[in-house]
């Protein structure tokens, strides 16, 4: 896509109109709404009732009834990441110029979904979502060990610098952000101080803290449609 389909518009991304609280502040059409801000294009929500997940409607534009989706003019994707690197392209702001600057960039936003996303996920499966207790609670160890040995190797890669590609804030940036987030909220960024200020010091940005009031609007708006009152 190039920057002339998001300026044209209308660009929409789906979202949940509601999800309980835990989930607040966390469901990956967070990743869209931060690059779409960051790049300065203008975006709507399609809100979707969590009941109507695997609405034919939905799955015809995310297979696996999830969010986001997103539509630019007459064109359709999904998955977040595939999603947010269209956005960057297509931004003045989310890519590096140089090109081997730029295919380090690619590189860590993959490494963020794949090396990082991915023994995040698996612990916070393990510990909060997994049925089998019994099960979890053995194999967590080590999911948590192998988890801390990867936020050590990010951590010695990116030592003192404040970004991780050109000495500036990139969609690498954003997306490894937006993933150690969950880390950071179960304490396993504690033993790393450097990453939880690289994650706070990203997070601080102007464009987040609009991307997060964007998705935490229409849950406080439709609280009372879903949680029992008292």
């Amino acid at each position: 896509m190039k920057r002339e389909d998001f300026l044209s518009g209308p660009v929409s991304v789906t979202a949940y109109d509601w999800v309980p609280g835990l989930a607040q502040g966390y469901v990956r059409d967070l990743r869209l709404r931060w690059a779409l801000e960051e790049a300065g294009f203008p975006y709507d929500a399609d809100l979707l009732p969590l009941a109507e997940r695997a609405s034919a409607s939905n799955l015809t534009r995310q297979p696996f009834g999830q969010v986001p989706a997103m539509q630019v003019g007459d064109l359709s994707m999904f998955e977040s990441g595939a999603c947010a690197w269209r956005i960057a392209e297509a931004s003045d702001v989310l890519l590096p110029d140089d090109a081997t600057e730029r295919q380090a960039c690619f590189s860590w936003f993959f490494a963020a979904l794949d090396s990082l996303g991915q023994p995040i996920d698996r612990c916070g499966y393990l510990r909060y979502f997994a049925e089998d207790r019994e099960a979890a609670e053995r194999i967590e160890p080590q999911a948590r060990d192998f988890l801390r040995l990867r936020l050590s190797r990010l951590a010695d890669a990116l030592g003192d610098r404040p970004f991780l590609v050109g000495g500036r804030f990139t969609i690498a940036d954003l997306m490894m952000s937006v993933v150690l987030r969950n880390a950071e909220t179960t304490g396993d960024l504690d033993a790393f101080p450097a990453l939880g200020d690289y994650v706070r010091r990203n997070t601080g940005r102007p464009a987040f803290q609009r991307a997060m009031e964007a998705q935490m609007q229409p849950f406080r708006k439709n609280a009372a449609k879903y949680e029992p009152a008292g």
